[in-house]
């Protein structure tokens, strides 16, 4: 057993209350690495990742695996979500999707950005856009996961990341990760250093039990994970029909058009939930860059 895990016990009983299957989901602007991310927590090559300006991942995708000290994990890469450029029925359609295969709840919400690039509106925009779709308490799942840490080989790259919170980032940055209480990793993709691997995932993992004990071990759920549950729930219940003895043809067939139409309202009931915060924030966004690009009051908090 880790000492990280020692230290956690005053807080959070770790037989009984750490989740053994962790959900994390990726968000980020498009370049910025989610898929190499996901695959380096992974350990393998499990998501579809290339340099390149255009996203790669085209929709939400869930990839599962098993973390170095037994834990089943899923992570969920997403394409680039609250892209301005992005329609807002298609983004609707993302976050319902990226929401069904976290359905259960999210354990830790990573915001990917690159050191290497500078923060940007767009940035800005899924930071404020997670807050304004989930509520104020997703920030409390929230950890600022930097990529581009191959730019830094120091052994010392956490003390480099704090140096550059400190000394270089705008002030929006500095807002944001005061607001996610200060969790922050930098992530190096390209290494080749098995060490250097398995030391970083420990660091971000170390954040994730972080955000469980703060949380009392719970995942993030709202009443958007609760219809995705109802909605599972249907799902199967239709599946089992077929073999419920006695049913007549007729009635199986009945029940099934009934219980698929009961699924797609509460599909349709989801995307207009998911649309009307996109709408709404569709609205601030101008008025919020331009808090973003002055920079005089904080915007994240």
């Amino acid at each position: 057993m880790s000492s990280f895990y020692l230290t956690l016990s005053p807080y959070i009983s770790m037989e009984a209350q750490l989740p053994s299957e962790l959900n994390l989901v990726l968000i980020g602007r498009t370049g910025n690495g989610k898929s190499a991310t996901g695959n380096s927590i992974l350990g393998n090559k499990r998501l579809h990742s290339k340099r390149c300006a255009r996203s790669v991942t085209e929709t939400s995708e869930r990839r599962s695996g098993t973390l170095p000290d037994g834990r089943a994990v899923n992570v969920i890469d997403t394409p680039g979500l609250f892209d301005p450029e992005l329609p807002e029925n298609y983004i609707a359609e993302e976050i319902v999707r990226c929401i069904e295969l976290a359905k259960e709840g999210l354990h830790a919400v990573h915001l990917v950005l690159s050191i290497t690039h500078r923060f940007t509106p767009e940035e800005f925009a899924a930071a404020e856009g997670l807050k304004r779709l989930f509520g104020p308490d997703i920030v409390d799942y929230t950890i600022v996961l930097f990529t581009g840490g191959d730019a830094n080989h120091d052994d010392e790259e956490n003390l480099d990341l704090d140096n550059y919170i400190r000394h270089e980032a705008p002030q929006g940055l500095k807002d944001l990760v005061r607001a996610c209480h200060g969790r922050k990793v930098l992530f190096d993709n390209k290494t080749k250093d098995q060490e250097r691997k398995t030391r970083q995932v420990s660091l971000l993992l170390g954040l994730v039990d972080q955000v469980l004990a703060s949380n009392g071990g719970r995942p993030f759920t709202n009443e958007l994970f609760e219809e995705a549950m109802e909605r599972a729930r249907k799902r199967s219940q239709r599946e089992k029909l077929s073999i419920v003895p006695g049913l007549d043809r007729n009635e199986l067939i009945r029940l099934k058009e009934e219980m698929e139409r009961s699924y797609q309202e509460q599909h349709r009931t989801m995307l207009s939930m998911v649309m009307s915060h996109i709408r709404v924030l569709s609205s601030c966004m101008h008025v919020l860059s331009i808090l973003f690009c002055n920079l005089r009051v904080p915007i994240f908090c």
